[in-house]
């Protein structure tokens, strides 16, 4: 690749060329806007930035937030990274306990969180009394409260410099801090612009929330490297998100499955509305796909990323895209699948995260032998070079032996028409090791189907060792807050044999067998 780029530089670059043009419109929870240029919003990243050298801030220091959707997480950002620093975001929704986590494994010198959540923050911010804590009015869009006056000297950053440590969403388990450095963002920027096609004249609509890498990579990072504009929502709406797409003019946005089945569930579509792109990730059924597809004017295109392979490594085609394919090789990215496992290709820092925070042995084992990344996804590859998810390693249950994909039994319970979505785990068995057991959300929560009738369209569409032996009528499936499911908590309940569901970190619901 040519001589990296760096996040900061991409930012100045952004400012130089557009500097007139909106760069960021926030529609306050009020219905009301805040809209800010490229110019406007390099200025008050200036002063932000002048706030955090007065907090202690310095080249290679943390700044930690715990913010929701707000133009004051898009001026940290950008002014932290600026400044040589980096930033640690996370949930803002999240517990004490993982709040205090995060800040005791990154030292931030500054904290950042919202007003109304502060009491929670400080509580997880005890065991660090030196840490400088601004509470934020994220509603009002303002940046005052965090401006500064202090001087300004822009320091030299460095490609390989770290931009960020984001710690993974545990789907599995105990998350892990990933590094990503200022090339990771620049890279990741223009490898989304392109494969988008996004031009200035675009204007991306961000709902997903900012702390998580689909914001910031796909839609933040490539709108400022093809000096595009962005309209930020303070939180996604099912009912509203129709609507906005509309009243923004937005041409591009980006989801994930459970997000879009929610909007089909709880929008209707708006005339004159016409998305021109729309990535998503995670399969939706064909007749969903086809609804959204009609509603947003546009066909949307799946996509596969993680935290770690920065850019979304495989997406679909522009033409005529498949609903169900994860997508091909993304252009400027290396994957291949090796023994039903994908692996993903690059150089650590530049086109890969840089490493797992202080964790060497995890970083080690998380590459092969020969250099490539190991996802922990299962895929397959036809001929025209489009990727199909087939679970992860630990979605492969051993049943008597014989290998069960959960991602198979998923799809065949949620084609039932009673079903709304299903999610399937291991339980333990003393005649065969493991069996599947099924997670099932009603489409109708007045009508849910029966276990006996889930265990004979089972019967019928999957062979003896792939039927699930148990069914969990749930409200719906534990995730968290970007819509991925939490199966370590629904096999921890299977596990201890109790029931299952609710919110994501409590089980609730009403077991049924068959």
């Amino acid at each position: 690749m040519a001589d990296p780029a760096t996040f900061s530089l991409v930012w100045e670059r952004a400012v130089a060329r557009r500097g007139d043009a909106v760069f960021l419109v926030f529609e306050r929870p009020d219905g009301t806007a805040a809209t800010w240029t490229y110019q406007q919003f390099d200025a008050a990243v200036a002063e932000v930035a002048a706030g955090l050298i007065q907090r202690g801030v310095a080249p290679g220091d943390s700044v930690h937030m715990a913010l929701a959707n707000t133009p004051a997480f898009v001026a940290l950002w950008l002014a932290a990274n600026r400044l040589g620093a980096w930033i640690v975001p996370s949930d803002p929704m999240g517990r004490a306990p993982e709040l205090a986590g995060h800040i005791q494994r990154t030292r931030p010198k500054a904290g950042f969180c919202a007003r109304d959540r502060a009491e929670v923050y400080r509580q997880a911010a005890k065991a660090t009394p030196d840490l400088d804590i601004t509470e934020v009015d994220e509603a009002a869009g303002s940046l005052d409260a965090l401006a500064g006056s202090a001087r300004v000297d822009w320091p030299a950053v460095e490609p390989l410099d770290r931009a960020a440590v984001m710690f993974t969403s545990g789907t599995t388990g105990q998350p892990k801090g990933v590094e990503i450095t200022q090339a990771n963002y620049a890279f990741c920027g223009q490898v989304m612009a392109d494969r988008a096609v996004l031009g200035p004249n675009d204007r991306q609509l961000v709902v997903l929330p900012l702390f998580h890498v689909n914001a910031q990579y796909y839609s933040f990072a490539s709108a400022i490297w093809a000096g595009a504009s962005v309209a930020l929502m303070p939180a996604f709406s099912a009912s509203g998100f129709m609507a906005q797409a509309h009243r923004h003019r937005a041409t591009c946005a980006s989801l994930f499955a459970a997000p879009m089945r929610m909007i089909l569930a709880r929008g209707a579509p708006v005339e004159g509305m016409a998305l021109r792109h729309c990535w998503y990730a995670q399969n939706i059924a064909d007749d969903q796909y086809e609804t959204l597809a009609e509603w947003f004017g546009c066909r949307p295109r799946q996509l596969y990323g993680m935290t770690e392979t920065i850019p979304a490594v495989l997406t679909e085609p522009l033409e005529d895209p498949v609903p169900s394919s994860m997508g091909q090789v993304t252009p400027g990215c290396r994957v291949t699948v090796r023994d039903g496992e994908l692996l993903v290709g690059g150089e650590p820092g530049l086109t890969l995260f840089a490493g797992y925070l202080d964790d060497p042995d995890t970083t080690a084992a998380s590459f092969t032998g020969d250099g490539w990344f190991r996802t922990g996804d299962r895929a397959w590859v036809e001929a025209d070079g489009r990727h199909y998810f087939d679970g992860r390693r630990s979605d492969v249950l051993k049943v008597a032996g014989e290998n069960v994909s959960v991602v198979e039994v998923e799809s065949v319970l949620s084609a039932h028409p009673a079903v709304l979505e299903s999610a399937v785990v291991g339980a333990p068995d003393p005649v065969r090791d493991e069996v599947p057991a099924a997670f099932v959300v009603p489409a109708d929560p007045a009508n849910p189907p029966s276990a006996d009738e889930l265990a004979s369209w089972c019967r019928e569409r999957l062979a003896k060792a792939k039927q699930p032996r148990s069914f969990t009528l749930v409200d719906e499936l534990p995730r968290t807050s970007v819509g991925k499911i939490r199966k370590f908590l629904l096999k921890q309940a299977v596990e201890s044999r109790r029931p299952a569901g609710g919110s994501g970190s409590e089980i609730t619901g009403k077991a049924v067998t068959g």
